[in-house]
């Protein structure tokens, strides 16, 4: 098995590239510890000293880690511990796991439902290329609330992707977009 690496535009998060599929559907983000006992992958990562966050997509693992750490030492026992999983037939995730839904519902009002295929089509994809995702939260008053994940969960540039990527197309497509937030 080779799993490739590639950096992020967040230095503290890198995106591992297992060549097999990780996530069939939908992703999930392990911000602590305690989120991680849901997976033994996202358990065996944060037994590596240093690891602060993992975040599963569809073909890739995003792995945060704490400031205080350098690369250089961290890599090789992520891999490892990537490789392991994946040799050893484990689940990805326990049975009782639940999944990011990203599916348009049938509460959405009309507006909500533009605003979820917009995100679907033109955002996740752009924001998975970096390692990570973006959740629909919720629309009030002109409002839409985001929150992202994995590698863009903390990046430096994730402010000027929401309020200059994300926001501005919203705008443009749906007029009564005024704002976006993050959560």
């Amino acid at each position: 098995m080779f799993i490739q690496s590639q950096q992020t535009p967040n230095p503290a998060t890198l995106k591992f590239l297992p060549g097999v599929a990780v996530m069939e559907q939908g992703t999930v983000s392990f911000p602590t510890r305690e989120d991680a006992a849901r997976s033994p992958l996202a358990s065996q990562l944060f037994d590596v000293n240093g690891v602060d966050g993992v975040f599963f997509g569809g073909d890739f693992i995003t792995v945060t880690k704490t400031d205080d750490m350098d690369w250089t030492p961290l890599k090789p026992a992520i891999l490892g511990a990537i490789m392991e999983h994946f040799t050893s037939g484990q689940p990805l995730l326990n049975e009782d796991a639940s999944m990011s839904d990203h599916a348009v519902s049938d509460d959405d009002d009309e507006l909500v439902t533009q605003i979820k295929e917009l995100l679907d089509t033109r955002v996740r994809p752009a924001v998975a290329q970096d390692g990570g995702d973006i959740l629909f939260h919720g629309f009030e008053r002109g409002v839409v609330y985001l929150q992202l994940q994995g590698a863009c969960s903390g990046c430096p540039s994730s402010t000027a992707t929401l309020k200059g990527g994300i926001e501005n197309m919203l705008r443009h497509y749906i007029p009564d977009v005024i704002e976006v937030r993050a959560i």
